[in-house]
């Protein structure tokens, strides 16, 4: 059994003309959901083993704020592959992952997320899958146990939506 963490960079700022979409860092109403989010996964022992992020400054920038807010760092990996990806891409390269990490974080973007979440997904509580089939908002983090042994064995429908949790649900500004 693995467990995948799907956190979707938090709220960008589109205030800057000028800067391409992969330079574009946070937007105070991401600054503050992002704190959120980490001591919600520290408080809840969502503490990954590794991560992958997205080479875009948003998800750097969202991954540095989260990690500050858990007890341990984990090894990370900057990917391009995550910028913009499909669920095809995206999986591709969580079976790459280290074989010892038990846990993965990977930060990246939408559409791509809500759509790989939404292929591994089969079963959990209906009202969260209802919730992640409907939105994947800024911030959010989808939790994911797969019934697989290794990373490389990842495939549509081996998960169980174990969680979904939004910056909004916990206190933090709308999406």
């Amino acid at each position: 059994m693995r467990r995948l963490m799907l956190l979707r960079h938090a709220k960008s700022d589109w205030s800057q003309p000028g800067k391409s979409d992969h330079e574009r860092d946070l937007a105070p109403r991401g600054r503050k959901a992002a704190p959120l989010m980490g001591r919600y996964m520290a408080e809840h022992a969502l503490i990954p083993d590794h991560a992958i992020i997205s080479t875009a400054e948003r998800t750097r920038e969202t991954f540095r704020i989260v990690a500050d807010a858990l007890p341990k760092r984990p090894t990370t990996q900057f990917e391009d592959r995550i910028y913009e990806a499909s669920p095809r891409d995206i999986m591709a390269t969580i079976a790459q992952a280290p074989a010892s990490a038990q846990s993965l974080l990977v930060v990246g973007h939408n559409p791509g997320f809500q759509e790989t979440a939404n292929l591994l997904v089969q079963s959990g509580d209906k009202k969260l899958r209802r919730s992640l089939s409907e939105k994947f908002p800024t911030g959010a983090l989808a939790v994911i146990d797969l019934d697989i042994g290794g990373w490389d064995e990842i495939r549509p429908g081996a998960g169980t939506l174990v969680g979904f949790v939004t910056p909004r649900a916990i206190g933090g500004p709308d999406d």
